[in-house]
């Protein structure tokens, strides 16, 4: 799951930490970057000594390098973090997106509603915490099946009482 709780017995509050699912790690875009050249330096490979192969040359780098910064792209605008706090009397959601400053919003937690908007949201199972007049995302860069389960992570933990 790309959100996990954090919990210390003696201690009732929770922390619920977010971020996107990272399907593919530096490695493996490494790995997929050298493939991709390899592969596409076979066919060139018939071109050598030809002066066809420097007419070629720079638009296949250049589709390398392509792919890499589009990669690389995808990369840096994952790097979102939300961080949900649910204590005795009061909620936090801090969203820290890739590029600019973190967003903060704060609530009661006996008057914060959770909502899932299953057709009206921007995606699909939309899920919204309401509350102080305000109402706010949370966890829409998962995936539809992920949100499902957020939401009932989400209903469970604001029913439970904390000590």
């Amino acid at each position: 799951m790309p959100y996990h709780w954090t919990h210390q017995p003696s201690d009732p509050t929770q922390v619920m930490h977010l971020k996107p699912h990272e399907s593919l790690p530096p490695k493996g875009m490494a790995a997929f970057v050298l493939a991709t050249f390899t592969l596409i330096l076979i066919p060139a490979m018939a071109l050598l000594g030809t002066p066809l192969l420097w007419a070629l040359l720079p638009f296949l780098l250049l589709a390398v390098w392509g792919m890499y910064f589009a990669l690389q792209q995808n990369h840096k605008q994952r790097q979102i973090v939300e961080v949900l706090t649910l204590k005795k009397d009061s909620v936090e959601l801090i969203h820290s997106p890739a590029k600019g400053d973190a967003i903060t919003w704060n609530c009661n937690r006996y008057w914060t509603q959770v909502t899932k908007h299953e057709t009206s949201g921007p995606v699909p199972n939309y899920i919204t915490l309401k509350g102080m007049g305000r109402e706010v995302e949370i966890g829409a860069f998962l995936s539809e099946e992920e949100r499902i389960t957020l939401f009932d992570d989400l209903q469970r933990a604001f029913k439970r009482t904390p000590h």
